[in-house]
């Protein structure tokens, strides 16, 4: 029973966590506060051509990759519900693949408008 709560807090500790950095990255790259970089934010070469199509990717994708953010720390807070650990392991497995599949559709509407606003 032990080892069951510590998969449980693990589970939350890192949904919660990535849920938090993708809100945080969200909202500090499409104020300007994060700029163009190696690690963090959408990057494939047409966000990474120019300072302005970086920002303009990251205005775009700015919503959906919230909502990831959002669908990962909700998934994460299930992991703590008392219920049946397969119900907690397939439920962060829905949230995981939720959040995936709208950080994929953030990279593709933010590529969308950094190749709008520039020639790459």
């Amino acid at each position: 029973m032990e080892n069951e709560w510590i998969a449980r807090i693990a589970l939350f500790v890192v949904m919660v966590g990535a849920g938090s950095l993708l809100i945080w990255i969200a909202n500090a790259a499409a104020s300007g506060r994060l700029r163009r970089n190696q690690v963090a934010g959408i990057r494939i070469p047409s966000t990474m051509a120019s300072d302005e199509a970086w920002l303009a990717a990251h205005v775009r994708a700015r919503r959906a990759t919230v909502y990831a953010g959002v669908v990962s720390v909700l998934g994460g807070s299930f992991a703590l519900v008392p219920v049946p650990m397969p119900a907690v392991i397939i439920g962060v497995l829905v949230a995981a693949v939720g959040m995936l599949g709208l950080v994929l559709f953030a990279a593709r509407v933010g590529g969308a408008a950094a190749r709008a606003t520039s020639e790459f």
